[in-house]
């Protein structure tokens, strides 16, 4: 049985809410949204930390507007870089574990074959810029204490996300037009959670590590998805028309990674078996259904 004192940062998030719902038994979860705790504000993370007394963080903060981003560099920068640098300084400081959660737009998506954490980073965008700034900051002020973890394309049952996004879409206009040539693994919150807890029974787990649901998809391949398990569950009409595009005619502010792919394998001593990307998704939607 799991007995520590979590501080999740970030608590009004998707992956934050996911790991406060799945905490283990004697596991003692303390949640923070953006409004509680401001992780940009170095006096306020000291405060908060000694406060609570918490053995391990969990930083599920994150400014996660991509294009906006591209705009609001300093705000971003703010949450992605600033925030984790001073959980990390003060992590070291009070002897506390820190489990920092990152991204696969750190990679710049010329790679044909998944991303090992130790490959180099290469983000194409503002988002992509501060998330590695926040990792490198995490690394080098704890780097016997910490670990970076990077997932992918994430959603949930509550949020602001791509599931939820073409459900919306679907059922107003029954047809959407959706990137097929960006690559990468869907994962569910609770999926990424689920390894933050296992990381967290393993203090011997230093570094950078990756962990997405199994299975690749484009983002079209992911729509077709959600129409057909949708219609299935009886969320959308049977109709639903799903065109695919190139990012060409697509276009966005931020650049995202063609591929972003990312390799599980050194998690492998979690001895936790990532489930299949359209199996999470299944999951996702009969929760959404019986809410």
């Amino acid at each position: 049985m799991l007995s520590v004192r979590v501080l999740v940062t970030g608590a009004g998030g998707q992956i934050g809410k996911a790991l406060l719902r799945s905490a283990p038994p004697g596991a003692q979860p303390i949640g923070l949204t953006h409004a509680e705790l401001d992780i940009g504000d170095e006096g306020a993370v000291a405060d908060c930390l000694e406060r609570h007394a918490v053995e391990v963080i969990v930083n599920a903060a994150a400014y996660t507007a991509v294009d906006r981003a591209e705009t609001e560099r300093e705000l971003a920068a703010r949450v992605n870089s600033l925030g984790p640098a001073n959980l990390a300084a003060q992590a070291a400081r009070l002897g506390a574990r820190l489990v920092h959660l990152s991204t696969d737009f750190v990679f710049d998506g010329s790679s044909s074959l998944p991303y090992r954490p130790e490959s180099p980073a290469h983000p194409l965008n503002v988002y992509g810029e501060t998330k590695r700034a926040g990792e490198v900051a995490v690394l080098r002020a704890l780097p016997e204490n910490s670990v970076v973890l990077r997932t992918a394309w994430v959603y949930a049952v509550d949020g602001r996300n791509f599931v939820r996004t073409m459900l919306r879409l679907m059922a107003a206009n029954r047809s959407v037009r959706v990137v097929c040539d960006q690559v990468g693994s869907p994962t569910s919150a609770r999926s990424a959670a689920r390894a933050v807890w296992r990381i967290i029974e393993q203090p011997e787990l230093v570094g950078v590590h990756h962990w997405t649901d199994a299975g690749v998809a484009s983002w079209y391949d992911f729509a077709v998805a959600i129409a057909e398990e949708g219609a299935g569950l009886g969320l959308l009409p049977e109709d639903v028309v799903v065109t695919p595009v190139s990012t060409a005619e697509y276009p966005t502010p931020a650049r995202r990674p063609p591929f972003s792919v990312l390799d599980r394998s050194s998690l492998a001593s979690l001895d936790l078996e990532a489930v299949h990307w359209r199996r999470a998704l299944r999951s996702v939607l009969r929760e959404l259904r019986d809410a």
